[in-house]
């Protein structure tokens, strides 16, 4: 003989029905034609589009702080390479990374920044830690950005972000290997 009434499973299975014909229903409603449900609206237009200047000024003002960032550390890898040559064979693909960054982070497309190479203090042992410390306030400072950046440049500042730490810790190893 079969029970009749409400069971757990009947239960479970009615509410299960109920919310995927709510999830179609939501779905399929012709009040979404991409324009947020306010059909002919100009005004929605002309907020969309002062939206998108802002965040475009925004992730443009980001990506000049993260490449000035970025172009800084290249300056000081430079002006330890030009002080100690014998450092060249630890520094210059970390260099060429940083370089990487820099064009990867610049505004525009074709837009170079410059940088201005510093001049290291103390022997090579020195000069290369305070790279390593460079390279961890870069990884900071990438980190910060994070916050305010739009998905796709957020990406990029977290791998930019994550390899100045890889290369703080490389430098650190350097620092210790070159002993004046």
């Amino acid at each position: 003989m079969r029970r009749t009434g409400t069971t757990r499973r009947g239960a479970l299975t009615a509410t299960g029905a109920i919310a995927m014909g709510a999830a179609l229903a939501g779905c399929g409603s012709d009040a979404d034609d991409g324009d947020g449900g306010l059909k002919g609206s100009g005004h929605t237009e002309a907020r969309t589009a002062a939206d998108r200047s802002s965040a475009e000024r925004v992730e443009t003002s980001l990506r000049k702080k993260a490449a000035g960032v970025s172009a800084s550390l290249l300056g000081q890898y430079e002006g330890v390479l030009a002080a100690h040559p014998a450092t060249a064979a630890g520094l210059t693909p970390l260099r060429d990374a940083v370089r990487a960054h820099v064009k990867a982070l610049a505004p525009a497309k074709g837009a170079s920044l410059d940088f201005v190479r510093t001049r290291p203090v103390g022997g090579p042992e020195e000069a290369v830690k305070a790279l390593a410390a460079a390279e961890r306030r870069a990884a900071a400072a990438h980190t910060a950005a994070l916050l305010e950046a739009p998905p796709e440049l957020a990406r990029l500042l977290a791998s930019v972000a994550a390899a100045a730490s890889a290369h703080a810790f490389l430098l650190t190893g350097l620092a210790k290997e070159t002993k004046a």
